[in-house]
This record gives structure tokens, sequence and C-alpha cells, in this order.
């Protein structure tokens, strides 16, 4: 059985579909990271970093954090979505290392430069996201003669999905990028991935992104409830 602590983002999205996709028996503890629970005595316990996702694996009497790592522990305890093989396993393992060092700080940057940051810097903002955009082309190239990122559906679409998937909230659109959108779309339409970007709730999501009202509202709403957490945290 897989403890599962976590929170509707992309990392948090990352340990949920890999758990959907290999059918893996796990009960779900919410993290309220907006008022800072992750950053409480009993949280850092399992995680000294402060970050969600955290997995405990009773099976094999772990605690494990790093949305990457988590994955690869799943993949191989069920052998599923990372190859046995040394070729096939390097190629997963290189996507996978492309979102944990690229995708995920790069859009994580431009997203709080472009939507949380109170004071707006355009020279940061054009940083972040014209990385962002070139990351994308990366995948985009890769993807006009690959259907997914590595020979067969694994673990590193799934965790480039998690986060390509809120291109939106990092102000970068993905109109250009034919074969991005094909991947995205192929990707979306999986049961166990809608199933895993449900859990454990939409209504963080839907603040952060703006669905629950004005964009630039919910935005700084949402960096004020962050800021709130963090100093009731310390």
């Amino acid at each position: 059985m897989i403890e599962l602590y976590t929170a509707s983002t992309p990392n948090g999205w990352k340990a949920s579909i890999a758990l959907e996709e290999m059918a893996i028996p796990y009960t779900v503890h919410p993290v309220d990271i907006m008022t800072g629970d992750q950053k409480l005595p009993d949280f850092l316990r399992l995680n000294p970093n402060g970050r969600i996702p955290v997995i405990i694996d009773t099976d094999e009497d772990i605690t494990l954090f790093e949305s990457g790592a988590i994955m690869i522990h799943l993949a191989e305890k069920c052998g599923r979505f990372l190859p046995s093989d040394v070729p096939g396993r390097a190629r997963v393992m290189q996507w996978l290392m492309f979102q944990m060092s690229g995708i995920g700080p790069m859009m994580g940057q431009a997203n709080v430069f472009s939507r949380y940051f109170p004071e707006k810097i355009p020279t940061v903002i054009d940083r972040y996201q014209g990385e962002v955009r070139r990351l994308f082309s990366v995948l985009d190239g890769h993807l006009a003669e690959n259907e997914y990122l590595a020979g067969e559906y694994s673990i590193a679409d799934m965790a480039n999905w998690a986060w390509v998937r809120i291109y939106f909230w990092a102000g970068v659109p993905v109109d250009e990028f034919d074969n991005l959108r094909r991947w995205l779309d192929v990707i979306e339409a999986r049961p166990a991935v809608q199933a895993g970007v449900s859990v454990p709730d939409r209504e963080f999501f839907e603040l952060l992104t703006g669905q629950a009202g004005d964009p630039e509202e919910m935005a700084k709403a949402a960096f004020d409830l962050v800021e709130t957490g963090q100093k009731r945290a310390r």
C-alpha cells in the first residue's frame, strides 16, 4: 500500500498519475500548501525539504520525497513504464531529467514572475518565458518523429505532461507547436491521467489558474495565501 501526501500541482499530479496508470493501491493525504502545512513539523519529518509529493511505501517500509524519485520507485515496483533494458531505461531517464531540470524549474519561474510576484519585471519575465518556449520547441521537434518521448508511453511522458499542460499559466502559448499539442491531447485522453489530475481535488488548481474567477485577482489571492502560510509555518 502507498500513502500519498500531495496537493493539486504539477509535481503532485506526477505521483498520482503514475499510481493510477500503474493501478497501485494508495491512500491520499491532502496537504494544504496554501496555508503552509508542508512547512509544519509533522510534514517535515516526512520531507525535510518541505515540498509535496511524499509517499510512504508500507510494503517496503520506505518514505520517499522528490517526484522524480517517486515515479522511478513506483515504475520499478510494478515493472511498467520504465524499460528494464539499458538503452530503453536510459532514454526514459533522459526525458524524465529533462522535465526535472528544465521544464519544471523554468515553468515554475515563469509562473512566479508573470503571475505571483507583486512586481512585474519585464526582463525577468521575458527571460523565463523565452526559456520555456525554447524547451517546448525541443519537445515539439522530438515529437515530430516520435509518438512518445522515449519509445513507448512512460513515466517521462507523465512527468513532462503534468507540467506542460499548464502552459497557459506560464504565459507561453503552444499554438505554434503542432506535435506538442498532439501529444498533450493524446495523453490527456487517458482515463488514468484524468483520474490522476483529480487528486486530491481541483479547488487549488482552479484558484491557481484563475478558473475560479479573474486570473489576475486569483493570482494575487494565491500569492497572498502562500505568503500567509509560509509566515504561519515559521
